[in-house]
């Protein structure tokens, strides 16, 4: 599953929240309808199985309620792919990643083999079943996670334990910190601390840039991993570091203080290790990356060959601080990008035919959902956190805040079927994407003006319940006194959604039709 991945550390944010996002985006060729939906601790499975891989999981009993984004039909399997927990942990997963033929050959995806002949025939051979995978993640590890930390541990065991049969890339965030976990070939892992005053940019690709081996294998501070990673690495010459210095506590040695910033430490590069420089990366990742920075980053020069970094560049960095402090309505535009502004745009007028759609769009047709998950360390801790929710291709579409400490989600979010009807919210967005694509340049101001009304009416409500929550000078509202109260906001968000929804729907349906090629000017008398 293509996506991209946008995490944002509480130095970084504008209100000091942690705040994680990403796109949740279908093969080419595919469109996967996508609902918003709460899951119970009654209706959370305790015997767990794969619809893909056929792995089984006996789980915990103790499980919290949480939110999930599945698929509105379960054909291949849940796909959660993003919640919050009652415990303000999110969770999304997964950004699927690259890999090289060094780390799979070493460490081999875990992938289902199908039975062979039937029981009791000459040369029978049993299934095998696969590994975890993005279907599995969220349902078997965000119920049960405390912390963020707690989560990369526990999905880290499964990992361990059972294997998985793709590389993938996972997000986990509470009030306090945001962990980016990477999947490493079957069984190995790695996950780094994002840093508190920077923001992350993910496509495709193995990302991190930079690994304190040490630390993960030791006090943990800022990076876990698979306990035997160390010993992995070295027996298949992994680490490709030109100048890895390992010395024993102790040690002094001028030089090697000189490399690095603690000599004791064991630093490499996990996405020359572990990730791909393809051909195909320079078409479909990287340019995302470069993307994202160029717009989060903009005094870089990124626009000019000689001075910053370049689309198909494979040293574009992983994490870096921002010039200010980013908002909501920043990583909406982030996660919609098409490149405006370059040679690259398919809507633009810069550049050429071979310049224009040359790169792999952010906000792409095949967007199926967005999930940006806000946990604000000033709200009390019954309304602390938002999910923010869009359908659709984003370059088309608007972002919604929702809070999460409710029971149910709005019908007009939850209800999505195979079956195309403007009652649902994501076939809604589906109509006015591809009607806007085809007429862009009349329609974008129907788009823009969808956006504003949506998001500043958006954090209006979010405002108004978040003091009615607050208890206006007294106690907060407990849990279980402010669910309803949220549900009640929720309810309302979900119909000025509606409004928005269908008001822009109608707009670009009548400036699609007038702009029809078989339009005449001269009417009937």
């Amino acid at each position: 599953m293509p996506c991209t991945t946008l995490l944002i550390g509480k130095k970084a944010s504008y209100d000091g929240s942690t705040i994680i996002a990403r796109n949740e985006d279908s093969p080419g060729g595919v469109f996967t309808p996508k609902k918003f939906v709460v899951i119970q601790p009654e209706d959370q499975p305790r015997h767990y199985r794969s619809v893909l891989s056929h792995v089984e999981i006996e789980l915990p009993d103790d499980p919290m309620r949480y939110t999930s984004v599945p698929d509105a039909t379960p054909k291949d399997g849940i796909w959660a792919e993003a919640g919050v927990n009652t415990a303000n942990v999110a969770m999304s997963a997964t950004e699927t990643l690259t890999s090289n033929e060094r780390v799979l050959g070493a460490d081999p995806l875990v992938e289902l083999v199908k039975a062979k002949g039937a029981p009791g025939e000459d040369g029978y051979e049993p299934e095998v079943a696969g590994g975890i995978g993005e279907e599995d993640m969220v349902t078997i590890v965000l119920p049960y996670a405390r912390s963020a930390r707690e989560g990369v541990e526990l999905l880290g065991s499964y990992l361990e334990r059972y294997g998985t049969y793709e590389m993938n890339g996972i997000a986990f965030s509470d009030v306090d910190e945001i962990w980016w976990m990477e999947t490493v070939g079957g069984h190995h892992w790695i996950a780094k601390r994002v840093p508190d005053d920077c923001y992350v940019t993910m496509p495709n690709q193995l990302g991190i840039d930079d690994f304190d081996l040490t630390d993960a294998l030791g006090e943990k501070v800022d990076h876990m991993c698979s306990a035997d990673l160390a010993e992995w690495m070295d027996a298949n010459h992994l680490d490709l570091s030109l100048d890895v210095v390992e010395l024993v506590d102790g040690d002094e040695d001028e030089e090697a203080d000189d490399l690095w910033p603690d000599a004791n430490h064991r630093f490499f590069n996990p996405r020359d290790a572990f990730g791909s420089h393809s051909d195909s990366d320079h078409v479909y990742n990287t340019p995302r990356a470069w993307a994202m920075h160029r717009f989060l980053n903009p005094g870089l020069g990124w626009d000019d060959p000689n001075a910053g970094w370049n689309p198909e560049d494979d040293d574009i960095p992983w994490c870096m601080t921002p010039q200010r402090k980013l908002t909501i309505e920043d990583v909406k535009y982030a996660l919609s990008l098409h490149y405006q502004g370059t040679p690259y745009d398919p809507y633009g007028n810069r550049g050429d035919a071979s310049t224009r759609g040359a790169y792999r769009p952010i906000g792409i047709n095949r967007n199926g959902q967005l999930a940006v998950i806000q946990i604000r360390p000033y709200a009390p801790e019954s309304c602390r956190a938002i999910q923010w929710m869009a359908y659709g291709s984003n370059a088309f579409n608007a972002l919604v805040p929702f809070f999460a400490n409710v029971d149910a989600t709005p019908e007009y979010l939850a209800n999505t079927t195979p079956h195309v009807t403007t009652e649902s919210f994501y076939w809604a967005n589906r109509i006015i994407a591809a009607m806007a694509d085809a007429h862009f340049n009349s329609c974008s101001r129907h788009i823009e003006h969808y956006n504003e009304a949506v998001t500043s009416k958006g954090h209006a409500f979010v405002a108004k319940y978040d003091r009615k929550v607050e208890g206006d000078g007294g106690a907060p509202l407990s849990y279980r006194e402010a669910t309803p109260v949220l549900e009640e906001a929720n309810a309302r968000i979900a119909d000025m959604l509606r409004e928005q929804t269908d008001k822009t729907l109608d707009d670009v349906l009548l400036t699609a039709s007038l702009g029809m090629r078989n339009a005449f000017a001269l009417s009937d008398h």
